[in-house]
């Protein structure tokens, strides 16, 4: 695993690690980003990793789990559970044109607007939906 594709996470905002892994994926153009955490920082690892997958379709992702034991100053060890999130594009994504991607986005806008001309619909005892 190159240290490139890695990113750490702490206790800095959500959006700090979901920005990070969508610009390592765009603009960086790596197929793949792990998120690595520990103790607390777990919940902030999965909640970056599933804003992620939200933001950007077609993501792929991968857990594993451990234990690290570390030192106390007092003396003996401690274990801290680790998770290692690994986010990489999916195959369907990969195998899909630029145009083909674009597509649906198009498909979808042109939707909005001719619904934009449209009455709305009547129904039963619930009025205009």
């Amino acid at each position: 695993m190159h240290e490139e594709n890695v990113i750490y996470v702490g206790r800095k905002p959500v959006m700090n690690y979901v920005l990070a892994v969508m610009n390592s994926l765009k603009q960086r153009g790596l197929d793949e980003v792990v998120l690595k955490a520990r103790g607390r920082a777990i919940s902030t690892a999965v909640d970056a990793a599933e804003v992620t997958r939200r933001y950007v379709k077609d993501l792929e992702a991968a857990v594993k789990i451990g234990t690290e034991q570390l030192p106390r100053e007092e003396g003996g060890t401690r274990n801290v559970s680790t998770m290692e999130i690994t986010i990489k594009r999916s195959r369907a994504a990969e195998d899909k044109t630029p145009e083909e991607v674009e597509e649906p986005e198009k498909a979808a806008e042109e939707e909005k607007t001719e619904k934009k001309g449209e009455e709305p619909e009547e129904t039963e005892g619930f009025g205009y939906i």
